[in-house]
């Protein structure tokens, strides 16, 4: 099944893949601590530099390349540089999704604030994080190396529409969405 789904979407895989293929090797870069830095990313993808935004396309790009995830702490990195910056969420923002159907099957298609193009299926998951202190669920999708996206407010709804209900033993239903042949979990809730 997966491939026979990999084979109706290879078109998508192949434009995801190309983002991926400009990426610099950042997972042989292991330079010490260099320090922290006063950069911050906000809930929304906005890139901060000492609380003044940075607007330059071109540079949240470049700058979102070179990320790194150790533990729970984000570094901007070069072979010779490691940078601890701040992040209020994630790293990365979706701020729209696609859907596209073929023979049957379905396949969802993130674009994020910086640019990239990410597929939702297996190597790209969906999962609902929980913040501890407010309790709120909200919606996040792997993109590399363990760094996620959080998927804005707007582009949640339209999973929402997009997704399907099923309901449990136990009475509670789940509302579920597919993509590239995997199903992914937008939440429980009761009538």
């Amino acid at each position: 099944m997966d491939l026979m789904v990999d084979k109706l979407f290879s078109d998508l895989l192949s434009e995801s893949k190309k983002y991926s293929d400009t990426l610099p090797p950042i997972h042989q870069w292991h330079p010490e601590l260099s320090g922290d830095i006063a950069i911050r990313i906000d809930r929304e993808g906005r890139w901060f530099h000492e609380s003044v935004e940075i607007k330059r396309a071109s540079i949240i790009t470049l700058f979102s390349k070179l990320l790194k995830l150790e533990g729970s702490d984000y570094f901007l990195v070069t072979p010779n540089e490691k940078w601890r910056i701040q992040v209020d969420v994630a790293p990365l923002f979706v701020i729209s999704a696609s859907l596209e159907i073929r023979q049957g099957h379905q396949a969802i298609v993130f674009q994020t604030l910086t640019g990239e193009t990410i597929l939702l299926g297996r190597d790209n998951p969906l999962q609902m994080e929980q913040d501890v202190a407010s309790k709120q669920a909200y919606p996040m999708v792997r993109v590399r190396d363990n760094i996620s996206a959080l998927i804005s407010r707007a582009t949640f709804y339209q999973l929402v529409d997009w997704s399907i209900s099923r309901t449990h033993q136990d009475g509670q239903k789940e509302q579920l969405i597919k993509s590239m042949g995997c199903e992914f979990s937008l939440g429980l809730y009761s009538d």
